[in-house]
């Protein structure tokens, strides 16, 4: 009996560092969905924004819509990657109370199924740092195409930088 407690003691000790990285896995999901859903805010909104401006707005509205794919793309990998990390880990934790309770080694299988969740993690934050300088580019165009549309009246000037981010979400 004392063994058993000592043995889930154990695992609880064993499974503490997987469960704080849970923790900061999350945190990750939480700003790369909220990055995700701005993209697609931002593509409705272009998409029902049907006012009929300047040629030079129109390309800077097509030039943004053309830049939000990619972006999208990005972020939607890095949640799937970030998510499958996650669950790595927490088969990870559920492996390591299992090793106790059956009293197996699954040393293998936990280390190999870690492994795959760092890697899943790593793949993840790739796609979340493309996407970020992705965003970074798009802002530096949006400047570009501001500063081209300088000899533009003020009031198409100014309709046309609203189009164009001026913020990276």
């Amino acid at each position: 009996m004392h063994n058993d407690i000592l043995d889930i003691a154990k695992a609880i000790q064993l499974s503490l560092a997987p469960a704080f990285l849970l923790t900061g896995m999350g945190a990750l999901l939480n700003v790369i969905t909220g990055r995700l859903a701005r993209i697609m805010d931002r593509g409705r909104a272009l998409a029902e924004d049907r006012s009929s401006g300047s040629p030079a707005q129109a390309a800077a509205v097509a030039l943004e819509r053309r830049g939000l794919e990619p972006r999208r793309h990005f972020a939607s990998v890095a949640v799937t990657a970030v998510t499958i990390a996650a669950l790595l880990v927490c088969v990870v934790i559920a492996g390591l109370f299992l090793e106790v309770m059956l009293g197996t080694s699954l040393k293998w299988l936990t280390g190999s199924l870690f492994a795959s969740g760092m890697l899943a993690l790593v793949i993840g934050l790739t796609y979340f740092l493309r996407e970020v300088h992705l965003a970074t580019r798009t802002v530096r165009i949006g400047l570009e195409i501001e500063s081209s549309t300088r000899d533009v009246p003020a009031t198409t000037s100014r309709r046309m930088s609203d189009a164009v981010p001026t913020s990276s979400p």
